[in-house]
This record gives C-alpha cells, structure tokens and sequence, in this order.
C-alpha cells in the first residue's frame, strides 16, 4: 500500500449516476469542474480529488453542497489527463500507477487554480477541501500554502514529510473509526504530534463505526445507520470553513 495515498473503496457503486450543477472549463495546462453558488462570493474551496479522478460524481455533488453554501467551488483535474484509478484494475499496480500521481507534487496545479480563483473569480478567501488522495494534497496545502486560509482534510495523512505536523493554517481531519486504510494508531499518532508541534488551530474527529469514504458517499440512503455520521460530518466540515474562512 502507498505511503501518501491509499487504495480506497470508496463506494463506488454509487458513484455513476450524479450529473452535477457545475462546468467543465479549461485552466491553464489541466481542467475543472466548477460550480459557483446562487449569490456572488469571494470565497472559494478547492475540492481535491479522490484516486478515482476529478469527475467523480460523488466529489462533484460535495462540490455543489459547498456552492450550496455559499462557496466559489472548484475541483481540477490534478492528475492532468492521466487515467484515474479504476475498480476494475488490479491493486498490485497501484504503487506503480501512483508513481507520477503524488498527492504532494502538485504546485503547478494548485498555483494556476490559485490564480484562476482570484483573476477570474474575485476570490479573496480560499480554503480546500480534499478526500482519500486529496485528504493527503490538502494536509500537503495546510504545510505550504498559508495563502490557504483553511483546510479539511478527510481521510487523508502525509505521512513521510519531517514537518508534516507544522501547519500554516487551520486544519480539521476526518477519520472513520473502520477504515482499513487508515488505521487508529496512525490517527492517534498525528494528533499526538499536532498537540506538540502545531501552532495553528486544528481539529482531529473519528466517526464511530465509519468506513473510508463515509463523508462523500453521494446517496446517503445506501445505508440509513450511517446517515446521521454523514450529516454530522459534513456540517463539520462546513462550520470548520465558516469559522476559519
């Protein structure tokens, strides 16, 4: 299993069906999905991709609640046109396939949505978001983008960066108390050390009984018993951008 990302089962029969309420547009050298919200704003979130790709229904429909709520919300394609991972494929390769896709090798990217964000939408304000893989990039954005005023970073840890307990801006971590990729040690671990090392606000929060992938399943209906864990954290998330941004 990778280090700096993870093999994630991420709920994908669920996954195929949800359109979206945002655009396909160019940025720079890659592309984006893009959803604004009903009223202008200038602030915006940028939505980091699972191993599954940047047009994944279920990140996009978490895009759209964030436009919901009053966010400029952008997700780019930040394997640039490489073939995101399947279901289909074989596990043995993943370590292989991630080679040229680390989730902490993304500056270019982050830097031209950067300047899309506040040249062609007016943001002033701007957080991320990120899950499984993007977990990882956002905990990477908290350690080297302070211009990224806060961060969400669900089931995601670096774990190979000596200051990756040093962020420049505040950071909640969400964790299922099941995952399989990420064990609780780990998980105990990083809040050990944010305690000691970290000087911004930060949050770490284990669902009780949650799977990875729980927060951005798309239909919360799949299994009622795991709705309200859905909805708390999902409200989490946004308070924590409220609060920060």
């Amino acid at each position: 299993m990778a280090n700096e990302a993870c093999p994630c089962p991420c709920d994908i029969g669920d996954r195929m069906e949800y359109g979206g309420l945002g655009q396909e547009v160019q940025l720079e050298h890659t592309k984006a999905y893009v959803v604004k919200p009903s009223t202008a704003s200038d602030k915006a979130i940028i939505v980091i991709q699972d191993i599954y790709g940047w047009q994944l229904p279920n990140t996009r429909y978490m895009a759209d609640m964030l436009a919901a709520n009053g966010y400029i919300a952008v997700c780019p394609d930040f394997y640039v046109g490489k073939e995101p991972w399947s279901p289909t494929h074989d596990w043995s390769k993943f370590q292989e396939w991630l080679e040229d896709k680390k989730p902490t090798n993304i500056n270019k990217e982050v830097d031209a949505v950067l300047r899309f964000l506040k040249e062609q939408c007016g943001a002033k304000r701007i957080g991320a978001v990120g899950f499984c893989w993007g977990g990882v990039a956002t905990h990477y954005l908290a350690l080297q983008y302070p211009e990224v005023k806060a961060g969400v970073s669900v089931y995601g840890i670096i774990r190979e960066r000596e200051d990756r307990y040093e962020l420049k801006s505040p950071t909640l971590f969400i964790f299922g108390e099941k995952d399989e990729v990420i064990p609780l040690d780990q998980v105990n671990t990083l809040e050990a050390k944010l305690k000691e090392k970290c000087k911004v606000a930060y949050q770490v929060k284990i669902f009780p009984g949650q799977t990875h992938g729980f927060v951005h399943r798309k239909r919360e209906d799949i299994n009622p018993t795991d709705k309200p864990s859905i909805q708390l954290a999902r409200t989490d998330l946004l308070n924590w951008l409220n609060k920060y941004m």
